[in-house]
């Protein structure tokens, strides 16, 4: 009689099976290592944020600030018209306040939102629980600088029956989504900006409509649209961080009563 001769394959099999769990657990490993580095990249810029930045957010006599859910100026005569700020790539939001309060001070509620580790484009939506929450508002200028501004202006051509104008600071549209929108837009930029360059805005007309206003900031760069330190690849400004702040601030308000007098 033949001998029967039975291989137990079991110990191969649970070589295998280990095998194919640890190749699956160094995968896992290196994601995870990857999306840790990427939230700690987002989360800490290597940016100084001034100090005027932190005065700015300061309540005073007549505008109060409230810091929850987003960074808020909300003057004491409740306004009809109010402007949400999409921060830039990376940029702590705070830095922004300056900007923003100098326009509340002008008698229009401004809120800065809190992008998910600093990048708006990971909630392209922030601006619509704020308008819900401030709903005594009636007209909304959305706006961002830089990455903020590309966000701020999707949101506006994905919710045109939200949003009454829009504002680009140092920034340009995605893509030509805005082209045929019929709220008013202005693009606000500096002559010496290194990271969206001169060239870049005057290729953007092309994606936004004729009526879009176009205002330079002779000497201005990328970085002083906010107090915080030069971003790597900006260009050193030609004029001052207050200068170029309050050139902004004009060029804001002046699209801000253009809403005004529209509706």
């Amino acid at each position: 009689m033949a001998e029967v001769i039975i291989i137990d394959n079991g110990e191969a099999t649970s070589s295998k099976k280990w095998r194919w769990l640890w190749v699956l657990f160094v995968i896992v490993l290196i994601i995870t290592v990857g999306i840790g580095g990427f939230v700690v990249w987002a989360l800490n810029p290597t940016l100084e944020i001034d100090q005027i930045a932190y005065d700015a957010i300061e309540s005073s006599d007549n505008i109060t600030v409230t810091d929850r859910a987003w960074l808020a100026f909300l003057p004491h005569t409740p306004p009809e018209t109010g402007l949400i700020i999409y921060p830039g790539a990376r940029v702590p939001p705070v830095a922004f306040a300056p900007l923003a309060r100098q326009v509340a001070e002008n008698g229009y509620l401004v809120v800065i939102a809190y992008p998910p580790i600093n990048l708006a484009l990971l909630n392209p939506t922030m601006a619509t629980p704020i308008m819900e929450h401030f709903s005594g508002v009636e007209h909304w200028v959305v706006g961002g600088h830089s990455l903020g501004g590309s966000v701020a202006g999707s949101y506006s051509a994905d919710h045109p029956e939200l949003v009454d104008g829009l504002v680009l600071l140092g920034a340009y549209p995605i893509n030509d989504e805005l082209l045929n929108t019929t709220i008013p837009i202005i693009s606000i930029y500096g002559t010496d900006d290194g990271l969206v360059t001169p060239d870049e805005i005057e290729a953007s007309r092309a994606e936004l409509p004729t009526s879009t206003i176009f205002v330079p900031i002779e000497g201005g760069n990328h970085s002083q649209f906010g107090y915080y330190g030069l971003q790597n690849g900006d260009n050193p400004a030609g004029i001052s961080r207050e200068a170029q702040i309050e050139q902004s601030v004009n060029a804001i308000l002046r699209l801000m009563s253009q809403v005004d007098s529209q509706n």
